[in-house]
């Protein structure tokens, strides 16, 4: 086997949201002589609450702003002297895909396409992780014994694993025509703490906890396989260290289980009658039957799933059940098909110089002036991207 790749500066996008933010943690933990560099712009499923037990570490900082600004991302490769990326921002709920599929094309595809640039343009970028979906590969079928390996053809049914496909295009031309060093990776389904509710498996906690009907969408037989958070947030500390250039790794289980399956089992944590707590609704314009992934790659470098269903679902449901007002109000998003304009953040300008303060106050933090722009970088920096570090913001 090679020997390890050993990173010095990260930039992770989008590590105030679910899966990037346990990434972030555990390696800012487990290597505290690399530094961490999170940019997210705060969507209505980021929240800086998820960065909480690594904010006041002194290799981790956090910069509020757009992968879409070509200005900032410039800026921050310079500056902080970035030789690897892991890209995680996306827009990712299927629902709202259908319905907002220009901002899908906007965040998904545009702002990877902006990140390959500025990496193309600084020319110090010796690893590109890109962080993609097993709904690119379209659906599996029903019979197949054997899962969707990484040079299975990409076949997207809904607008945001379309999305996710153009943008694992742009990846690899990047590779073919400049030489960047990309890698990418299609996971299954991650489930956990900190993970907005949108998605199934906390709807469904929060729902069960509310005594209200658990919605489910057709006849509940789509077969999904689940990792738990902390299992994928190794994965992916495995692909950065051992991850083959211009290599993709599917992130799976074989574990498969239906969404009726998954109801079921969060009735019973609650001491709920599934007959009377499920309720059957319209299902997706399209939904995929079958998502099922070979592995087996990965699991080549060392890798493998750690945590048990029963196990990975009772945390899960602890975690949500001491913190059931992590996000606020987000009756919006348990109803049974969320838009987009009924999630938190899209009723307006999010105060976010407000969600920084409150959230260095908390850590006993001081304020700072803003730093000068690079002479590298962009003249202004759009949007006056906010900074924390070490419990401070500039």
């Amino acid at each position: 086997m090679a020997k390890p790749y050993m990173p010095k500066n990260i930039l992770i996008t989008g590590a105030a949201g679910f899966i990037a933010s346990h990434v972030a943690i555990r390696i800012a933990k487990k290597y505290p002589d690399y530094k961490i560099v999170v940019l997210d712009k705060l969507d209505y499923c980021s929240n800086l609450k998820n960065l909480l037990p690594v904010s006041s570490s002194p290799n981790f900082k956090f910069v509020k702003g757009d992968t879409a600004s070509a200005d900032l991302v410039n800026f921050i490769l310079v500056t902080e002297n970035i030789d690897t990326m892991m890209h995680f921002a996306a827009q990712t709920h299927v629902d709202n895909s259908f319905g907002n599929s220009f901002e899908f094309t906007k965040n998904n595809i545009y702002g990877t396409h902006v990140l390959l640039e500025a990496c193309r343009n600084t020319g110090q970028i010796k690893r590109f992780i890109h962080v993609s979906t097993d709904e690119v590969y379209g659906e599996t079928d029903e019979d197949a014994v054997v899962g969707n390996h990484e040079a299975s053809q990409l076949l997207p049914t809904n607008p945001y694993a379309a999305t996710k496909a153009g943008a694992e295009m742009l990846v690899m031309a990047y590779g073919r025509s400049y030489g960047l060093p990309v890698i990418t990776t299609q996971g299954n389904n991650v489930y956990g703490p900190n993970q907005f509710p949108e998605k199934l498996i906390p709807k469904f906690i929060l729902l069960a906890m509310k005594g209200e009907p658990l919605p489910i969408h057709g006849d509940g037989s789509n077969v999904r396989s689940y990792l738990y958070c902390e299992d994928v947030a190794e994965a992916f500390e495995v692909i950065l260290h051992r991850g083959e250039v211009r290599h993709v790794y599917n992130i799976g289980t074989k574990k498969e289980r239906t969404v009726m399956d998954v109801a079921r089992d969060i009735c019973k944590i609650f001491n709920l009658v599934a007959e009377k707590a499920i309720k059957f609704v319209d299902n997706r314009p399209f939904n995929d039957q079958r998502y099922f992934l070979d592995d087996e790659k990965l699991k080549g470098l060392g890798w493998s799933e750690r945590t048990y269903w029963e196990e990975g679902l009772r945390k899960t449901v602890e975690w949500y059940v001491a913190n059931s007002d992590y996000w606020g109000d987000v009756s919006g998003a348990l109803l049974p098909h969320p838009k987009a304009g009924m999630m938190p953040g899209h009723e307006g300008p999010q105060d976010t110089k407000g969600m920084l303060a409150q959230f260095i106050t908390q850590n006993q933090a001081k304020t700072l002036a803003a730093p000068a722009a690079s002479e590298h970088g962009a003249k202004t920096v759009e949007n006056g991207a906010q900074v924390y570090t070490n419990g401070t913001v500039h």
